[in-house]
């Protein structure tokens, strides 16, 4: 969608930019190639050494609780590193997530990227350089690719990054729906929420990353996707309970893949995962068996006058298998289309 509105509206031509997780679906790869074909734009991709990548990966899970670091630091600051490289003045981003997802702002207050609002959100307060410690083994030389550039030098550059939910109003499900019609986008069902659209390029964002968001704050992404169409009024607060019991703490299907990819047995990331376990929403009834405590969350009386039930659809337009056998796809150019 991002691509259409600037090629197709606003009759740019831009230069792809994206940072490969090395967490691929075939569906992901698919959908990339598509994208190529169907808007004939160039597209950079970053490959950092995996080697790399898996021993940040498992300093972040350690520390942080969060296999996802290198993923989340990746993808915001390659596009910068790009435009500075390339004197590209403007980089287009989509949503912004303190806008679209949890309310900090508003599109009236026209945000714009910042290394800090990376580093606050996107990146919980921990930047590359942060990593390197007298307790950990990495050096400059492992994280340097994940280095943000400081604001000063990127006006001295003269390179500006704006969000187009500032300008179009934000909808994931009718645009996704619209990419589905007009250019074959491919969707798929998840096993922890109901939305079939939203990252289905990795197989972990809806899953383990999804499962260790639940242990940290009580709730999963199902909660996002639920509080969202709440918002769009397509669903009443009474069926979006009803959707988030059913689906916030489902089963993983894909941990065996991550523990194989970065050489960890299950009892070890389970024993990780629990060091940062939220103990103000876990009680351990008994050794490494946790209950989660009742809590009276504080909801918005303003969400109370949805009483309308609304059809909530997703489309599953796809045939590609996402199984759980299956193992990530390191680099991948194409996929029948």
């Amino acid at each position: 969608y991002i691509v259409h509105v600037v090629k197709n509206i606003l009759k740019l031509e831009p230069l792809l930019v994206t940072y490969n997780k090395y967490f691929n679906t075939p569906l992901g790869i698919r959908n990339l190639a598509n994208l190529r074909i169907k808007f004939d734009c160039d597209l950079l991709t970053q490959n950092i050494n995996p080697h790399l990548v898996k021993k940040i990966t498992k300093h972040t899970l350690r520390k942080y609780g969060s296999f996802y670091w290198p993923c989340l630091a990746g993808q915001t600051v390659f596009p910068v590193q790009t435009a500075i490289r390339y004197k590209i003045p403007l980089i287009i981003w989509g949503a912004h997530q303190g806008i679209e997802q949890v309310g900090m702002f508003s599109h009236l207050h026209e945000v714009e990227m910042t290394r800090r609002y990376r580093k606050d959100h996107d990146l919980f307060g921990v930047e590359a350089e942060d990593l390197i410690t007298d307790f950990s083994t990495l050096t400059e030389g492992d994280i340097w690719q994940y280095r943000y550039l400081d604001d000063g030098d990127l006006h001295l550059e003269g390179v500006r990054g704006i969000y187009l939910g500032n300008y179009i109003r934000w909808d994931p499900k009718a645009q996704h729906e619209a990419m589905i019609k007009e250019f074959n986008y491919k969707s798929s069902k998840f096993h922890r929420t109901f939305d079939t659209y939203d990252h289905v390029d990795c197989y972990n964002f809806m899953d383990l990353h999804d499962h260790i968001k639940f242990l940290k704050n009580g709730y999963s992404k199902v909660t996002d996707h639920a509080c969202r169409e709440i918002r769009h009024k397509r669903l009443s607060r009474k069926n979006a309970l009803k959707l988030v019991k059913k689906f916030e703490n489902k089963k993983l299907q894909f941990v065996n893949q991550f523990c194989e990819w970065i050489n960890i047995d299950k009892i070890g990331l389970d024993f990780i995962l629990n060091q940062h376990r939220n103990r103000l929403i876990w009680d351990e009834v008994e050794p490494n068996i946790y209950k989660k405590k009742k809590l009276n969350l504080l909801t918005k009386s303003k969400l109370n006058h949805i009483e309308k039930e609304h059809a909530l659809e997703f489309l599953q337009n796809s045939s590609i298998n996402m199984s759980s056998d299956t193992k990530y796809i390191t680099i991948g150019k194409g996929y029948p289309l």
